[in-house]
């Protein structure tokens, strides 16, 4: 992920990270789903999906610290 890609991540509203982790899980439930029935997926993006979902999580977690 680019730097300018994460700032965009940042600015983001709560309600759109949440649009966000929800593609990003289904993208990564996909990946595992494929992986368990032996259909062709490329590896590496199990790996770098799960980093998203820890990102916008993370993301997540300072917006509601922001606003306590």
């Amino acid at each position: 992920m680019s730097i300018s890609n994460s700032n965009s991540k940042a600015n983001m509203s709560f309600q759109e990270l949440i649009d966000e982790l929800k593609k990003a899980e289904k993208a990564l439930f996909d990946l595992r789903f494929k992986k368990a029935t032996r259909q062709p997926f490329k590896s590496h993006e199990i790996k770098a999906t799960k980093k998203e979902v820890a990102r916008i999580k993370t993301l997540l977690r300072d917006k509601v610290w922001d606003h306590v």
